[in-house]
């Protein structure tokens, strides 16, 4: 008895041996069940307190929701970006098998958020320091070290006689023809009514001469009050002007060496020594009981000048060596002696980080700047150069003319000029 082989008919009409294939139904890919409604409570979401290590146990036998140690199953491993990534995303701690428990790596603990908002890549202070142009943190002493694009001022402020010198010689050959003329006279007419008489002349010359040296610098401050402020608005270029108005710092603002005022737009720190009969002297020139400038840093650089005339900024061309006179006047921070020489550690961390002795001297410290907001008057000559308006310092020496009233000689002042009341500490308008 023969067995009959089981055949069918395809949809093209052709029949072909076998049982039809039974088609299998194609397995959900991702299971479905029904979510609760969490209300945004991260205590009765099992997948949301997974994202922040948070274990719950959700069982309602088991009474209300508890929190649990964080410890990642090996269902979730398997779905995890880590394992998916494999070698790609970083070394693992320890290699383990599917069904096995995986340590989670971590970055490095969370930076706390920043009163501002911002999230940044390290503390408050430090990212304050950087933005704001500090070379260090504001409670170091160490000494700042600025580049080529801040002028360091070296001298003081060169004031001079604007006297041709052939007229000097010829002034000083008169002189000493006169003396030699009138002892030759006394000595042949044996009379000392003609020396006298050149001794006579020549006095009011030396009490001229020597009013002018001790007067020089308050008399060219006063030119420099008394000269008139111009409009940048209608300036031409190539004028020579004084503009009055508020700074505001370029970019790179300084700060003080001692104090750390912070965005300066001129900075000046000055140790002077106070030497007696025998004492050390602190530069060349100290004489006995006076005082002697030992140290100084004077810094400035680039800065903006609002005028108060027209209102236009202007960029001031003060840094990158070149040629300015500041006319700030510095006040003391420190007066140093025998007796409070140890309850002062800051200064002495200042004369440490300058390499200089504290022995027992007699020193004080001044200190001068120009902050940002403080009203300034700046002399120079104007450049417009494709829009940008600037004030340079003068190629020639600017001279403050002859002063009869006051028997002032004309005297010249080099470079770019800057002048600042003595009260600005007070009177800084915020910028």
């Amino acid at each position: 008895m023969g067995t009959r082989i089981p055949s069918h008919q395809l949809r093209n009409g052709l029949y072909v041996s076998g049982r039809p294939e039974q088609l299998k139904e194609r397995q959900p890919t991702m299971g479905s069940r029904a979510v609760p409604y969490t209300g945004g409570d991260v205590k009765k979401s099992g997948e949301l307190g997974k994202m922040f290590d948070i274990a719950v146990d959700l069982n309602p036998l088991n009474g209300p929701p508890s929190l649990k140690p964080s410890r990642p199953s090996s269902s979730s491993q398997h779905n995890s970006g880590s394992v998916r990534s494999g070698p790609n995303s970083g070394p693992l701690g320890t290699k383990s098998s599917g069904s096995g428990p995986m340590p989670k790596k971590s970055s490095g603990p969370m930076v706390p958020l920043q009163p501002t908002g911002l999230i940044t890549s390290g503390p408050l202070s430090s990212t304050i320091g950087r933005r704001s142009g500090q070379l260090e943190p504001p409670n170091s002493s160490s000494k700042a070290v600025y580049g080529s694009a801040v002028t360091s001022l070296n001298e003081e402020v060169r004031l001079g006689f604007k006297v041709s010198k052939p007229v000097m010689w010829v002034f000083l050959v008169v002189v000493v023809m006169g003396l030699v003329v009138g002892a030759f006279l006394t000595v042949a007419v044996k009379k000392a009514v003609i020396l006298v008489a050149v001794a006579a002349i020549l006095a009011p010359l030396m009490v001229v001469f020597f009013w002018n040296c001790a007067w020089k610098k308050r008399g060219s401050l006063g030119f420099l009050k008394s000269y008139p402020d111009a409009e940048l608005r209608g300036a031409i270029d190539g004028q020579y002007v004084k503009v009055t108005g508020v700074v505001t710092c370029g970019s790179i603002p300084l700060e003080s060496s001692f104090q750390r005022v912070p965005r300066c737009v001129y900075v000046s720190t000055e140790l002077y020594e106070y030497r007696g009969w025998g004492g050390k002297s602190a530069c060349p020139k100290h004489c006995f009981f006076s005082w002697g400038c030992r140290h100084s840093e004077k810094y400035v650089a680039d800065f903006y000048i609002s005028d108060f005339q027209s209102g236009l900024r202007a960029l001031v061309k003060a840094g990158y060596g070149a040629k300015v006179a500041p006319f700030v006047k510095p006040t003391t921070v420190a007066d140093i002696t025998k007796q409070n020489r140890e309850l002062s550690p800051s200064f002495l961390r200042w004369l440490a980080d300058r390499s200089l002795s504290s022995d027992d001297r007699v020193m004080r410290l001044k200190e001068g700047y120009i902050k940002e907001g403080s009203t300034v008057s700046v002399m120079g000559v104007v450049r417009r150069h494709d829009n940008v308006l600037m004030i340079v310092p003068s190629a020639e020496p600017v001279s403050t003319g002859c002063r009869w009233a006051r028997c002032l000689l004309p005297t010249y002042i080099e470079g770019l000029i800057l002048t600042c009341d003595e009260s600005q500490n007070t009177d800084v308008i915020p910028v």
